[in-house]
């Protein structure tokens, strides 16, 4: 399966992002109401800046205590962002989460976010693929 399969059958409502001299409380509250788990940060809404994460705010807090919800998700943010096209497989995409510890993934294309996965997304995939795959082997087994 390629990461194209992918974004197409994700329910699409675009790519959520900050700019970035938003507060991490500000950033905090708009994973909470869109409930998800991590925002791109960008100027133009297609440049990736970098990606905040829940679990960035949570160690910024843990280091500081709450002072660090004024901070600027700029300065808290992974920079060195990794991201994926649209005709890369998923099971390597998989893999670089796993490996990395990545739990979201831009999806670049002509040098431009088109989307954003999550390792939920890339393993509910892979999982239908296998249903498929069961329900083949099952069919040409039972002769249906």
């Amino acid at each position: 399966m390629l990461v194209s399969q992918i974004i197409r059958n994700k329910a699409h409502q675009g790519v959520v992002t900050l700019l970035p001299g938003t507060t991490l409380a500000e950033a905090a509250q708009l994973l909470s109401e869109k409930r998800i788990g991590a925002v791109v940060v960008s100027t133009d809404g297609s440049k990736v800046a970098g990606i905040l994460s829940e679990r960035d705010i949570v160690r910024e807090i843990g280091k500081r205590g709450t002072s660090a919800l004024q901070d600027k998700v700029e300065d808290v943010m992974t920079r060195n962002v990794f991201g994926c096209n649209p005709e890369d497989n998923a099971d390597l995409v998989l893999q670089t989460m796993t490996q990395k510890r990545f739990r979201h993934l831009p999806v670049m294309e002509d040098g431009k976010m088109i989307a954003l996965i999550s390792i939920g997304d890339v393993v509910a995939a892979r999982l239908a693929e296998l249903e498929l795959e069961k329900d083949a082997l099952t069919g040409m087994i039972m002769g249906y």
